[in-house]
């Protein structure tokens, strides 16, 4: 969706977003104090870092969610990921506050690998590609910390003979007119691409329970159509809790891309490697001088450091007010911010790649032999 100076859609995000605009424009709610309290009454402890600061800030029935699940109704996560040739920090967002839900509701997880809509929708692309890319993608997921007996992660183009029967029924109630309205293609577009929402929608319908999706607000079309479908098929309505979009190194607009490098710290990037980028390409709000930096401070608002250690590389609430007050007023130059973020970077990226490396002995386990994965396996969807 175009709106103003910015564009929202599954595929592409460009502009400053206005996310206040977007809960208009998609009909979603915002995620209130009071209803923040509600989750960290659930929970029993501190929110997630990405909650507390309205990285996640928007929702669609997430009162519904914390109602079955107090009542004993239970309820189950979804997300995914079409693969790429390499992840970014921003990818993690999704996995990472998911993982966190898992924790604190003990609940299943659903992880759907899109290595079939990858390669349809980008000519350049071969099937061997994009499933070779699955199994990179696939141990970043795992390093975000899931239960193995609670997870799932499915390929597609493996999975697809259990998915197939409910994928059907849903295709069946969408109308071309619909798809293509919602997702802009034409009657250029392959019939793989128009046949694909039915994929996203079916993981939504896997348990006869209230499916919520943790997501970027960029993924809210499909859950659209899923809601207009999903009772006539005896399902509950997806429920869907939205994040904003981590800003590329490079400005304050759109979001991290992995196809521009310079825009984009890489879960492989070495030390030297995130210092030379976050040095070099990081957009500051900084004054150009030290002297009018010490005397006027940085603009916070288009300050991609400081951006960035908000969403979620500096956890501690009194450090990042302090940064906001010490940067903001001028005590803080604009290279003191940037070595900042870079330790903290590098020390995610530490641990991340050490969990990276035993998820190699797991992938089995949450692809195929886990409690979950095994029940799928045996479970064709009727």
């Amino acid at each position: 969706m175009a709106e103003g100076n910015f564009t929202v859609t599954p595929w592409e995000v460009k502009g400053k977003v206005d996310y206040d605009k977007l809960i208009v424009q998609f009909g979603t709610q915002k995620i209130t104090p009071e209803l923040k309290e509600e989750i960290r009454r659930a929970v029993g402890g501190e929110l997630h870092v990405m909650l507390r600061r309205d990285i996640f800030f928007s929702h669609r029935d997430l009162d519904l969610v914390l109602k079955d699940w107090m009542t004993g109704k239970g309820f189950f996560l979804y997300t995914g990921r079409a693969p790429s040739l390499g992840m970014h920090v921003g990818h993690m967002i999704p996995f990472l506050f998911t993982s966190w839900l898992q924790r604190q509701f003990k609940v299943n997880v659903y992880i759907e690998i899109t290595d079939d809509e990858k390669f349809m929708r980008n000519q350049d692309y071969t099937l061997e590609q994009t499933r070779q890319w699955a199994y990179d993608n696939i141990l970043d997921i795992i390093a975000a910390g899931f239960d193995p007996d609670r997870t799932f992660i499915f390929q597609d183009t493996e999975y697809i003979r259990n998915m197939y029967p409910i994928a059907v029924k849903i295709a069946k109630k969408l109308t071309f007119s619909e798809v293509r309205a919602t997702f802009g293609l034409d009657v250029s577009s392959n019939i793989g691409i128009i046949f694909y929402p039915a994929l996203q929608i079916a993981p939504t319908m896997f348990e006869k329970r209230r499916c919520l999706i943790p997501a970027g607000i960029d993924q809210d079309p499909y859950w659209r159509l899923q809601r207009d479908i999903a009772e006539s098929l005896g399902y509950y309505k997806a429920a869907q809790i939205h994040s904003k979009f981590m800003p590329p190194l490079t400005g304050p607009e759109g979001k991290m891309s992995s196809s521009i490098p310079e825009s984009a710290i890489y879960l492989v990037d070495d030390p030297k490697t995130v210092e030379r980028k976050v040095m070099k390409y990081a957009f500051s709000g900084g004054q150009p001088t030290i002297e009018l930096q010490r005397k006027l401070g940085a603009n916070l608002e288009i300050d991609v450091p400081y951006q960035w250690l908000y969403y979620f590389f500096e956890e501690d609430d009194s450090e990042i007010k302090r940064i906001e007050a010490e940067y903001g007023s001028g005590k803080m130059l604009t290279g003191e911010i940037k070595q900042i973020l870079v330790e903290r970077i590098n020390k995610f990226l530490e641990v991340h790649r050490q969990r990276r490396e035993e998820a190699k002995d797991l992938v089995k386990v949450f692809k195929y032999e886990g409690k979950l994965a095994s029940q799928m396996w045996e479970k064709i969807h009727e």
